[in-house]
């Protein structure tokens, strides 16, 4: 492997000077000799955004959790952004590897001469922005018309919706710790988009593990959840005595549902058109 490396080292040296240049979420400049043909991928949003600029072929490799299109499950499997499997992402010789900030291995992978793009969407503007940047680094000019197609598609899910389901109070758990998703995440964002009220407000962070007796106290109108987080629900301290849970108010996602809500991609708009029926389902008269 080492041997590997230096030859990939001096090959990039090679072409330095022809180089493009990209900004990755570090502030990093990455140069990269031509757009990639072959792309690893290790963070579900960045291999679903680089499915919907047409560049779908170009992935040899991606995490476990990679799942969408139904193309990509067919792909090696090189770990997860916590756990990457460093060995056998060099093995497939990629010219990129696409990972989240928080994933490890970033060092290790550059050490061994990889070209690294850290890019993390968190919010909507994320979204827009980390097309952008992977339209630049693959070498297509369909970013934007996508990100119009998703911001779009967000809009006519909250014009479909009823005057009356707008200001339900929602609490939206992505785990049974539980952790919410509040009112400053892309979940967050979309739920404010389609007129909902989030009971966990932005002060406590994007996703904060919430004590259960604040959800109670809170006392939501409405409660979207996941199946698998869902189980036990009503039995929680206190909880039968919610609103949502008193009157049946909840709705509980597939995991191939839940798969589409938590993540901030392409898919957000599918993501916006389940939230927006849960609300017309489920929201108060």
């Amino acid at each position: 492997m080492k041997r590997w490396a230096m030859l990939c080292c001096a090959w990039l040296a090679a072409f330095a000077v022809q180089a493009t240049e990209l900004r990755d979420d570090r502030g990093v400049a990455v140069q990269l000799a031509a757009p990639p043909q072959r792309i690893v991928s290790l963070l579900p949003s960045l291999t679903e955004s680089v499915c919907a600029l047409g560049a779908c072929a170009r992935l040899v490799g991606v995490d476990r959790y990679s799942n969408w299109p139904a193309s990509v499950r067919a792909l090696p499997q090189t770990g997860g952004g916590i756990d990457p499997n460093v060995e056998a992402i060099v093995a497939l010789r990629p010219d990129v590897v696409l990972l989240a900030g928080s994933s490890r291995g970033i060092d290790r992978l550059e050490a061994l001469c990889l070209k690294v793009v850290v890019l993390e969407p968190k919010n909507h503007a994320d979204v827009q922005r980390v097309l952008d940047k992977l339209g630049t680094l693959l070498g297509v000019r369909d970013a934007p018309a996508v990100w119009r197609s998703i911001d779009a598609a967000v809009d006519a899910a909250a014009q479909s919706l009823p005057p009356g389901v707008q200001h339900t109070r929602v609490y939206f758990e992505v785990n049974n710790g539980p952790y919410a998703a509040g009112e400053s995440s892309f979940m967050g964002e979309t739920l404010r988009r389609l007129g909902a009220k989030n009971i966990v407000p932005a002060a406590l962070g994007p996703f904060p593990k919430l004590n259960p007796e604040f959800v109670v106290r809170a006392n939501p109108d409405l409660i979207m959840v996941s199946q698998r987080s869902a189980q036990g629900m009503e039995q929680r301290p206190g909880w039968a005595g919610i609103r949502a849970v008193r009157e049946g108010r909840i709705c509980r996602f597939t995991p191939d549902q839940s798969d589409v809500l938590v993540r901030p991609g392409p898919r957000m708009a599918e993501a916006a058109r389940l939230m927006a029926q849960c609300l017309a389902d489920k929201a108060l008269p």
